[in-house]
């Protein structure tokens, strides 16, 4: 049953009788041909397909992971979670996705290694019954909801915090742009929402699109911004995520810049705030986790179950028009604040921070 079919029924479904949310369920089609005899209830504990694209970023098995299979849980004890990740292989996504659908899963989460090259395999999902929630990134083909970031907010807040530490020097040299990876339209959506923010106001030097996010690739490519601008003339770095903000300062230093400009992160990640706390980074964009996290897991289920999907908005991906959205504010952290974002929402505990080797810098920041 296509994505505009199941849909229309799950509406149908919804005003003809109330579902509880703690009973457990499964939408499936009553027969493979698509037909408008639609959705059925399935006996038994629903198991949900949870597709996370990498490892290199420390957020999906730290936080991602845990959260969605716990929000689950609490919507329904005796669900299953299927998880598997693709360490941010493209074509082993793809296998993944064909085995959630091949195991006859009830609904997938997925957060795309590549959002185009994986849309025949959510065809091949909505072929089969299984709705598919996007996760973090906006996968192309017949996804039936999305929660994320508003990730062109993202790349303002960056832009924002990298011009406020600039200053005037902002008209006197040069930035360089980390950006992430090709393959995630997410790393469009940062890009062009500091651009919106930058352009002319400061001159952008270099501009690396870094595959795969990869730390080291950023690492390269920034001692290659070096060689090419001169470490004099760099006043500033704008870096799409703290993972590539560590590769950059460590390009930045063994190139011996001396005062660090200004480098931006995303994520919030325990080695990004530690850089914050000591001096090294400026900032990172908190994005509070659990609601993201929390909100497709609710997707998840509810469409397992035959619901539609509690959503904020709507968002066009360029295949899918009118899908379901969540999609949660990011916030700007900096040594000021930190007290008040990070560790006020427990994302870690001040003894996880204020580490031996950044007990001082602790001290200094007022953290204790």
């Amino acid at each position: 049953m296509n994505t505009q079919l199941r849909r229309a029924a799950v509406a149908m479904a919804a005003t003809a009788m109330a579902v509880s949310l703690a009973a457990c369920g499964s939408a499936k089609e009553a027969d493979g041909n698509g037909s408008a005899g639609g959705e059925k209830k399935k006996d038994g504990p629903l198991t949900i397909g949870l597709l996370l694209p990498e490892d290199q970023t420390a957020r999906y098995e730290n936080f991602d992971k845990p959260l969605i299979e716990e929000r689950i849980k609490e919507l329904c004890s005796d669900c299953k979670v299927s998880y598997v990740n693709a360490k941010q292989d493209a074509s082993t996504q793809q296998q993944q996705m064909n085995s959630m659908i091949t195991k006859k899963v009830d609904a997938i989460i997925l957060d795309a290694v590549d959002s185009k090259s994986i849309a025949g395999s959510v065809k091949k999902a909505d072929d089969a019954g299984i709705p598919v929630v996007a996760y973090d990134r906006l996968a192309e083909g017949p996804i039936s909801a999305y929660t994320s970031f508003d990730n062109e907010e993202v790349g303002k807040v960056q832009g924002k915090a990298l011009l406020e530490a600039l200053g005037d020097k902002a008209k006197n040299g040069q930035i360089v742009m980390m950006n992430g990876s090709p393959t995630d339209p997410n790393a469009a959506m940062f890009k062009k929402g500091a651009k919106s923010v930058l352009d002319g106001k400061v001159k952008v030097g270099k501009s690396y699109d870094t595959t795969d996010w990869k730390p080291e690739e950023a690492n390269k490519n920034m001692s290659g911004a070096i060689a090419s601008l001169g470490k004099k003339n760099i006043v500033g770095v704008y870096s799409a995520n703290d993972g590539m903000a560590g590769g950059i300062i460590t390009a930045l230093k063994s190139a011996g810049v001396d005062p660090l400009p200004p480098v931006t992160g995303q994520d919030a990640e325990l080695a990004g705030v530690q850089r914050i706390i000591s001096g090294e980074q400026f900032m990172t964009v908190y994005k509070p986790f659990k609601p993201e996290a929390y909100a497709a897991a609710e997707m998840a289920v509810a469409l397992a179950r035959g619901e539609e999907p509690k959503a904020d908005t709507t968002v066009d991906s360029a295949t899918t028009k009118g899908v379901p959205a969540t999609l949660i504010p990011p916030v700007s952290v900096t040594v000021d604040n930190l007290k008040d974002t990070v560790i006020k929402d427990g994302l870690y505990k001040l003894e996880e921070i204020c580490t031996p080797e950044y007990a001082k810098a602790c001290a200094k920041a007022g953290l204790k």
